[in-house]
């Protein structure tokens, strides 16, 4: 099934915010705030250089989204592309969204010279976490510590 590809724009923030907040308590039993969620897609909606989210639309509707995010590297004089905030709707899922998707994302960073492309995902995960090895990525070797703020 093919999807129609798309980066989002400022009228998909509430969406994009019904989303985000369904994936956390899904995958990690979190309930975030609207009020921040709606902010934080509001500076990646209005500046390039934070990243971009990408939408799948089926019939005119959204059914899924992903944000990339950018890190640069000294190691590799270049740019690493961050899939965040990956979602799609459970009446889309095992129909191919996401892999339409990724293939957009890396076709997309090959030809802007990106040097890798990589994700986090929360270690409980597993569904998740097989569909990311099924099209090709591999666990990291890295470890992630964080300290919140």
């Amino acid at each position: 099934m093919s999807y129609t590809l798309r980066k989002a724009l400022l009228p998909d923030l509430a969406i994009l915010a019904d989303h985000n907040q369904a994936m956390a308590l899904e995958t990690e039993q979190r309930e975030l705030d609207r009020a921040t969620i709606e902010a934080g897609l509001m500076a990646v909606l209005m500046d390039p250089h934070k990243g971009f989210y990408l939408i799948a639309e089926q019939d005119g509707r959204i059914a899924g989204n992903l944000m990339i995010t950018f890190e640069w590297s000294d190691w590799r004089n270049g740019t690493m592309w961050w899939f965040q905030s990956v979602y799609i709707r459970p009446e889309h899922r095992n129909r191919g969204v996401f892999r339409q998707m990724y293939d957009y994302i890396l076709n997309d960073a090959r030809r802007k010279n990106v040097k890798e492309v990589r994700l986090y995902v929360d270690k409980e995960n597993a569904s998740a976490q097989q569909v990311y090895e099924a099209l090709g990525m591999e666990q990291s070797h890295y470890l992630m510590y964080e300290v919140g703020l």
